[in-house]
């Protein structure tokens, strides 16, 4: 086994950071190199050399002593200092934005779990209303920036020095109809529909009117109906125009999980057969994606879990499909989609610590 790569996760407050996190401290590979935590501190907890992680998430409290690490001020200095080679941005759009570049530009790489440097068009990425969108240097980064999907972009990913991460809606609803779509199965001019439900954690960790208790329990709402930012990245990986899908998604009274019902019409009429077989073949080899030959997948199937779940009932006359993805919004949606790729990065099995 090779030296351990010392990692460090920037943002580890988040639900999405405490995953990363825990994934990270029992990945068989980082043994005896846990990663490095650092984030924005206020002076008090500067002076005392940062946040025991046992504050911030106590279900990380091991036999191990993995609740006295430390959240560090974050500092270029303290990363060079530990000979950090990875780092993972677990942070807000704008910040690794801005933090990114400065990385790559130290030697580092760079799996980003925001929306930063997902999207290739400049339409696409107007709804993040980023400061330097259009300058040299963010076209630059973007240009190099390789979109983290194992399952389409393994080879680009294991030379890749910054690795964007999809969006947990997108992964649910690329994985499934990107195989479709690129055999030539699906009639793009009859329109998809992409129906997606998320449990409340995909929201984010910071309480707002429609995440708190009292309006999520016992709710089901839509939102960002035409204008979810992650609408771009289905146009741009799936290789459909925008007017060629309504996606919608809605917010399920869960803590975590996502569901995608996703209505098509086939260009001839398919059998089951002939969809699992193009399925089977655009999936062999990737090891997190599961396949439901008989029935459909539910979220209890995937939450806590790696894994991404697709299953399918097609008309009786062959000519539509509903296809049914599972998973869990905070894992294959976010953290342990960033491991993948970490493995990926450097040469190893996709799914080790993610099993």
């Amino acid at each position: 086994m090779s030296e351990a790569v010392q990692t460090a996760v920037a943002g580890v407050t988040g639900y999405a950071g405490a995953e990363l996190a825990r994934l990270l401290l029992r990945h068989p590979r980082l043994k005896g190199k846990p990663p490095v935590f650092a984030g924005r501190l206020d002076a008090r907890d500067a002076e005392r050399g940062g946040i025991p992680l046992a504050e911030i998430h106590p279900e990380l409290i091991d036999s191990k002593g993995s609740g006295n690490l430390r959240m560090q001020p974050f500092s270029w200095e303290l990363l060079s200092d530990l000979d950090v080679k990875v780092l993972f941005l677990a942070t807000p759009h704008e910040q690794s934005r801005a933090w990114a570049p400065e990385a790559l530009d130290r030697g580092l790489r760079v799996i980003d779990l925001s929306g930063a440097w997902r999207l290739n068009e400049a339409a696409n990425r107007e709804i993040y209303a980023f400061e330097d969108e259009g300058s040299t240097r963010a076209i630059k980064i973007q240009s190099e920036a390789v979109y983290g999907m194992p399952e389409i972009y393994r080879a680009e990913i294991a030379n890749a020095r910054l690795v964007a991460n999809p969006g947990c809606y997108s992964t649910s609803v690329i994985l499934p109809l990107k195989p479709l779509v690129a055999a030539g199965l699906i009639d793009i001019d009859a329109g998809i529909i992409a129906d997606a439900k998320s449990g409340v954690s995909g929201a984010g960790k910071a309480p707002t009117t429609k995440t708190h208790y009292m309006y999520a329990a016992d709710n089901l709402s839509a939102y960002g109906v035409f204008a979810h930012r992650h609408t771009g990245e289905l146009l741009e990986q799936i290789g459909v125009p925008a007017d060629a899908i309504v996606f919608t998604p809605h917010l399920l009274p869960i803590p975590r999980g996502i569901l995608s019902t996703i209505y098509v019409r086939f260009r001839e009429p398919q059998t089951r057969a002939s969809v699992l077989h193009i399925y089977k073949t655009f999936f062999a080899g990737s090891p997190m994606v599961r396949l439901h030959e008989n029935g459909l997948p539910q979220i209890l199937h995937v939450a806590r879990t790696s894994y991404a779940d697709i299953g399918f009932q097609l008309s009786a006359d062959g000519k539509r499909g509903i296809i049914v993805s599972c998973l869990d919004n905070l894992l294959k949606g976010a953290s342990s989609q960033a491991v993948q790729n970490f493995n990926v990065m450097h040469g190893w099995d996709e799914q080790e610590g993610l099993e």
